[in-house]
C-alpha cells in the first residue's frame, strides 16, 4: 500500500510538471471529449452500461465527489510534499486543476504519442474508455501548513481552525504508514481503470513536488448519497447508509456538510472536511457469529435492513421500543443506537465509504478486508471525533473491527470556471 518510490530531487527538471502538455492540446479536444490522439471516447448511454458515458460537472459551488451520487469504484491517494517552495505548490494546484477538468470530461491529460519523441504525457490506460462518471476531489491536510511547529510554506495563517489532527480516539490501532498526508486525491468512477488512471496521472504530474504516501482502492460503495440509489451492503452483509444524508437534502447538507459562507478563510467557503478511516473487519470472527448476534450488534435485520422491531428498511428507528422481557429491542450497545442523531445531540455525517480487500494479513493468515470509511462534515472534531469517542467506548461492533488508518483533510470549496483549486489560499 505504501508507495515511496524514488522521486526527482527538489530543483531537478520535471517535464511533466509544466503547463505545456496540458495547454498544448486544450484546443484539440472539446470539452465533450472525442476519440482521437488527445483524449478518450465518451460513449453514449446504453442498457448494458447506463451511465458509463456520463460525465459529472467538474465546476460548481462545491467540489464534485462529495454529494455526487456515489460511484462503484474508488482510488484514494494521500501525498506528502517534497518542497517548501510555495510557488511550486501553487503551480501544482493549477496543473492538477487543469488535469482534473480534462480527466472528468473524458480527455487525456496530454498527447499519447508526442511528436518530439519524448515519453507520452498521458499514460494511456484509459484511452478508449468512457469517463464512467469520474469525479476527482482534492483535500489539504494539517501538515501541509505546519510540521513540527514550522510554517512550511508561509501559509500557516491561512489554516482554518477546524483543520487539525483528530488526536487519539478509542479503538485506534493506527498504522502511521496508512495515515495522514499533506494532500489527498479521491477519484471515484464506475470504471476502476478510469479512477486509477486519474490518480496515476495526477501523481505523475506532481513528481518532484509531491510523493505518494499511501493509497487505498475501494470496490462496492457502502453508502447511499442520493435518493435515486438503492442501499448497498457492506462486507458484513448488512445494508449500510440507510439514514445517510442525501444530495437532494440541501438544507441538511448546509447544516452538517458545507462550510459556512462566513468562514474567515475564504478558500474554505463552500468546502467541507473529510475524515478517512481504514476500518478492518475481523471477518472470520464475524462469520462465526450467529445471525441473532449479528443483528443485535447492528440493531437491524440482516436481510430486510429494517430496524429491529420494524418491518421496512426505512421505518423510523424506535429506540424506546421494548420486548416482552422489558428490555430494549435495540440494545444499549447496538451500533445504530449509539450512532443515531437522537442519541448524539444531532450529529450527522455524509458517509461515502467503500469496501476494500488487501489480501491476507501475513501475521494471522486472515483476510485484510473491511470498510474504507469516508465522511464529509462541517467540523471533524464536533462531528466525527465526538461520535467516535462514543462509538469507540461502547459499540458492540468493536469486537469485530479495528481502525488501522486515519486522516483528516480540508476540502476546499468548489472551483469556478477560469479558477483553480484553493486559489484564494495563495492570494
Amino acid at each position: 500500500m505504501t508507495d515511496r518510490a524514488a522521486q526527482p530531487a527538489h530543483g531537478t527538471s520535471r517535464r511533466g510538471l509544466t503547463r505545456r502538455g496540458l495547454l498544448g492540446v486544450a484546443g484539440a479536444v472539446g470539452v465533450a471529449g472525442a476519440a482521437g490522439a488527445g483524449g478518450y471516447a465518451i460513449a453514449e448511454a446504453s442498457d448494458e452500461a447506463p451511465d458509463h458515458g456520463a460525465t459529472v460537472p467538474f465546476h460548481g459551488a462545491h467540489q464534485a465527489g462529495i454529494a455526487t451520487p456515489a460511484q462503484d469504484r474508488l482510488v484514494f491517494a494521500a501525498f506528502d510534499l517534497l518542497t517548501d517552495d510555495v510557488a511550486q505548490v501553487r503551480e501544482l494546484f493549477q496543473i492538477w486543476t487543469e488535469a482534473a477538468e480534462r480527466l472528468t470530461a473524458g480527455q487525456a491529460v496530454g498527447p499519447l504519442a508526442p511528436s518530439d519523441g519524448e515519453p507520452p504525457e498521458d499514460t494511456g490506460e484509459a484511452h478508449g474508455l468512457p469517463p464512467a462518471r469520474l469525479t476527482v476531489t482534492f483535500g489539504i491536510g494539517p501538515s501541509f501548513f505546519e510540521r513540527d511547529g514550522e510554517d512550511r510554506l508561509g501559509l500557516a495563517h491561512r489554516r482554518p481552525a477546524a483543520l487539525r489532527r483528530l488526536g487519539a480516539l478509542p479503538g485506534d490501532q493506527l498504522d502511521p504508514e496508512r495515515s495522514d498526508g499533506d494532500l489527498c486525491v479521491q477519484a471515484c468512477s464506475n470504471d476502476p481503470q478510469v479512477a486509477f488512471h486519474a490518480v496515476r496521472n495526477l501523481a505523475r504530474l506532481g513528481r518532484g513536488v509531491v510523493v505518494l504516501r499511501w493509497t487505498q482502492l475501494g470496490f462496492g460503495r457502502t453508502s447511499t448519497t442520493s435518493r435515486s440509489q438503492d442501499t448497498p451492503r457492506n462486507l458484513m452483509g448488512f445494508k449500510d447508509g440507510t439514514n445517510n444524508l442525501r444530495a437532494e437534502e440541501a438544507e441538511r447538507l448546509d447544516r452538517h456538510v458545507w462550510v459556512a459562507p462566513d468562514e474567515p478563510q475564504r478558500w474554505m467557503r463552500g468546502g467541507s472536511y473529510l475524515v478517512a478511516r481504514r476500518i478492518r473487519m475481523l471477518i472470520e470472527s464475524w462469520d462465526r457469529a450467529a445471525i441473532d448476534e449479528q443483528e443485535r450488534v447492528i440493531g437491524r435485520r440482516k436481510i430486510s435492513g429494517a430496524p429491529i422491531g420494524r418491518q421496512d428498511e426505512f421505518d423510523p428507528v424506535d429506540l424506546r421500543a421494548r420486548g416482552g422481557d422489558g428490555l430494549p429491542l435495540i440494545g444499549d450497545t447496538a451500533h445504530i443506537r449509539l450512532a443515531s442523531p437522537d442519541t448524539t445531540k444531532g450529529i450527522e455525517l455524509l458517509r461515502r465509504g467503500y469496501s476494500f480487500t488487501d489480501g491476507i494479513d501475513p501475521r494471522t493468515g486472515q483476510l485484510d478486508a473491511g470498510l474504507f470509511f469516508l465522511a464529509y462534515q462541517r467540523d471533524p472534531h464536533r462531528q466525527f471525533a465526538a461520535l467516535q469517542r462514543r462509538l469507540g467506548t461502547a459499540d458492540a461492533l468493536n469486537e469485530y473491527i479495528k481502525h488501522t488508518g486515519s486522516a483528516v483533510f480540508a476540502i476546499p470549496g468548489g472551483i469556478g470556471r477560469g479558477r483553480w483549486l484553493a486559489q484564494d489560499l495563495f492570494a
